[in-house]
């Protein structure tokens, strides 16, 4: 995305939304206020709610709660952090713009690519994930075929306007709304009526803490849950990429972030207390997924089918929200001279159709992943947890430029009619619960192998940067950048 000039003012004049040098080729301001909320609702489920929450709650128990509560709590001072950040500029399309213009062009560059290689890794677990929901209804097709179509549609379902991804991924987050509403209204009932499976077990609140306390498997346990209960979360951010596409951003965004926590506390929190009410916590597979399971519990053989095909759609709507972000996020970066200008060029339809199909490319790695001799949760496992720390990154980055806004540009602070609660203490707090989930990851075999990996990614990066810091185009930002910053610090002097 383009580095933006000035001091933070309206940022009119960027040309970040153009093409390469700028000119009349710019995104098309198509997503509508009930596209941006669905969309941001679609991000805040993801696959790792409907796939991962099995083998959660069977390293955490009931305490698997408390560890989205946890996550959840954190993330939306993230999300208000980058809200404050896009708002104070009207230029900024993404947390990359304000990246490179808060940090440096080189934050920028980190920025946009990482989220790109976040989102591409997203969407092969997704891939992944619905190579085994569909295996769910055809157990002896080979697992190519579902994930080789699910990578075709995607690039379909993306090709043509923007609007026509809003639409697709409104009904798709509607889909996911609908589901987890009927889960827990059918969970309520089971509860309430004292049913009783074929195993004996009764659905009661009491499985919360009946079977070795709300802490079953000790703290050790409770810290393991954070490992896949991270990824869940991921794409919270994805309405942060909408700024340069949403028609009315002023007014979408701050709605949009504020409304994270009932969807935190619904979705997330409100389904896994049926989850765990209805089933008890040794008695959920850590291969399945416990939605399904549910429903399957309560001998609604169709109703199973049915979440399945919601959970199939899910992880079609993640990926596909994914593939959207990282088109945006490479058609920037290619406006940068970050990436090829190919990139950078629109459709006539005004959409980075050559930016999309770089990405649904890498999809094919997934196919990979499914012949590699794992399981489908081992692949997902590994596959999540690389994500999910390219994804801490990015949230880094948000909270980082956060604390250079604030230090540098207090003014725009001062006027901010969406200010981040409890301001700079809050950041901090953030920052060192990132540092928990680091050390979290490290406990676990799968998990760990995951992070000794992923700063691969960041070696690559670093060297693709000194290819291309060397470029005039980059000498110039840098060196404009240095004069801003300098012009800044003197004001305030």
């Amino acid at each position: 995305m383009a580095v933006l000039q000035g001091q933070g003012g309206s940022g009119d004049d960027a040309s970040g939304v153009g093409g390469p040098g700028g000119g009349p080729e710019e995104l098309s301001r198509q997503l509508a206020n009930r596209h941006i909320q669905l969309i941001a609702i679609g991000g805040a489920i993801g696959t790792g709610l409907f796939m991962g929450s099995g083998k959660t709650i069977s390293l955490a128990g009931p305490s698997v709660i408390l560890v989205y509560m946890i996550i959840g709590f954190f993330l939306f001072f993230v999300m208000r952090a980058m809200g404050e950040l896009l708002l104070s500029n009207s230029g900024y399309k993404s947390f990359s713009d304000f990246a490179g213009d808060l940090l440096g062009p080189w934050a920028g560059f980190f920025t946009g690519w990482t989220y790109w290689f976040c989102w591409v890794v997203t969407g092969i677990a997704d891939v992944v994930a619905i190579a085994g929901y569909v295996s769910y209804w055809w157990a002896d097709l080979p697992l190519w075929i579902p994930a080789l179509v699910c990578i075709a549609v995607l690039l379909v379902l993306n090709l043509p306007t923007v609007k026509a991804f809003g639409e697709t991924e409104f009904w798709f987050a509607l889909i996911k709304v609908i589901a987890i509403g009927a889960l827990i209204v059918t969970g309520l009932v089971m509860v309430i009526t004292g049913f009783t499976g074929d195993n004996g077990s009764t659905a009661a609140l009491a499985n919360l803490w009946n079977d070795g306390g709300f802490f079953p498997t000790g703290p050790m346990g409770f810290v393991a849950g954070f490992q896949i209960a991270v990824f869940a979360f991921v794409g919270i951010e994805l309405v942060g990429t909408t700024a340069a596409e949403a028609k009315e951003p002023q007014r979408t965004l701050p709605r949009a972030i504020n409304s994270i926590p009932v969807r935190v506390l619904l979705f997330y929190v409100g389904a896994l207390i049926v989850i765990c009410a209805v089933t008890p916590w040794r008695e959920v597979s850590a291969d399945a997924s416990p939605f399904v399971a549910m429903f399957s519990l309560a001998g609604l053989g169709i109703a199973a089918s049915v979440v399945n095909f919601v959970v199939l759609t899910s992880a079609t709507s993640s990926a596909n929200s994914g593939i959207y972000s990282t088109s945006r996020m490479v058609y920037g970066l290619a406006g940068d001279g970050d990436a090829p200008a190919l990139f950078g060029k629109l459709s006539p339809r005004r959409v980075p159709a050559n930016a999309l199909r770089f990405s649904c490319a890498f999809l094919l790695i997934g196919v990979v992943l499914l012949y590699a001799g794992q399981s489908i949760v081992e692949a997902f496992t590994v596959v999540t947890t690389i994500s999910s720390l390219c994804f801490m990154f990015v949230w880094t980055m948000i909270l980082v430029s956060y604390l250079v806004y604030r230090k540098r540009r207090p003014q725009l602070h001062a006027a901010s009619t969406f200010k981040l609660p409890g301001g700079v203490p809050m950041v901090w707090a953030v920052l060192a619960f990132f540092v928990f989930l680091v050390w979290a990851l490290t406990q676990e075999t799968d998990t760990l192998q995951a992070l000794l990996v992923t700063p691969i990614w960041f070696a690559v990066l670093g060297i693709a940067y000194l290819v291309v810091r060397r470029s005039p185009h980059h000498e110039a930002l840098r060196a404009q950048h240095r004069d801003k910053v300098q012009a800044e610090l003197a004001a305030l002097r």
